[in-house]
Order: C-alpha cells, then structure tokens, then sequence
C-alpha cells in the first residue's frame, strides 16, 4: 500500500496519523479489498448462473440466496476505508468557505457520529445474529445458516466504529495544532 498523502485543505490526511493511524488505514483497505473480492466473486457466480440458465438449462443453486449473503457482508467492508480516507458523501455547500479549522471541527463532530453509529450498528448485527442463531433459521433453498452471514458483518462494523473515533480524534489535534 502507498502512503500517498490524502489531500485535506491546506494539509494532508495522513500528515499526523502516526504509525496506529497508518496501521487502522491499512487494515481499514485490507478489509475493503477483501469486500471488492467478494463482490467480485458474486459477479462471477451471477454470470455462471444467469449465461448457465440461458444457454445450458443450469442454475447455480441457491444464487439469489449467496448474492444476498455475500453482498451484504461486503458492502459492511468498505465503510471504514471510505471514512478514512474521506471518502464519504460530503455536502459542503455551506462549510466552504469556513476556515479550515471549523471545517476540521465539523469533521471531527461527523466522525464522531461515525463511531457512534458503527458501535450502534455493530452492536445491534451482533444482537441480531445470536437472534437468528438461536431460533436456527436457514436459507430456503440452500439450507445455509442465515446468522453466520449477519455475524460476518459485525467486524466490519466494529472497524467502522474504531475508524470513526480516531478520525475524530485525528481531526480534534489536527483542529488544535494546524489551523491555529
């Protein structure tokens, strides 16, 4: 992975991340390549199946179930490399002409509501998969174990959460030190 720096104002992301910083960023990609593999594999299984039906009368079993499955568990991945490297939908339509110490501080508040919502969400997958886990139910075609795909999702969540509460951090001294 490059430590190309990520530009931010008048500064770079990466400027004072240290090496805990850079280790969440590249964890935080590690785990959003893993989700593009993933996506990359239903991507495959589809064409198998959907060319497979067409041409040879041969379905992969329990497609739509693995699509959803695995989709869903893949999605969860990209989430904390997106909000590291400031990638998330931003509308500063009205923050662009603030000074880049008050966009770092309003920055800094929505990553803290990043970490609050992934600890949430994290929380309540975890809660839900034990729910799911416990009443035994499977996929209809495929007989799959429906929680095992919903607990994959938990860690994914669970670095969401991480990501947002360093960001927030990240972008407190940052808001302290460079933009004074």
């Amino acid at each position: 992975m490059s430590d190309t720096p990520i530009p931010y104002g008048p500064i770079t992301i990466t400027d004072a991340f240290g090496p805990g910083g850079l280790a969440l960023l590249k964890i935080s990609k590690v785990v959003a390549i893993a989700g593009g593999l993933v996506f990359v594999a239903l991507v495959g299984m589809s064409i198998v199946s959907i060319v497979g039906r067409k041409l040879f009368g041969f379905v992969v079993p329990g497609d739509v179930e693995v699509l959803q499955m695995g989709a869903a568990v893949a999605s969860a991945s990209f989430f904390a490399y997106c909000h590291m490297i400031h990638g998330d939908v931003k509308v500063d339509f009205f923050t662009h002409n603030l000074a880049p110490r008050k966009v770092a501080l309003l920055d800094a508040l929505g990553s803290l509501l990043i970490g609050l919502f992934g600890t949430l969400i994290a929380w309540r997958t975890a809660v839900g998969a034990v729910s799911i886990r416990e009443v035994h139910e499977t996929s209809a075609i495929l007989d799959w174990p429906v929680w095992v795909a919903q607990a994959l999702m938990v860690p994914s969540f669970v670095l969401m959460a991480i990501v947002g509460f360093y960001m927030c951090a990240h972008l407190l001294r940052l808001a302290a030190g460079k933009f004074k």
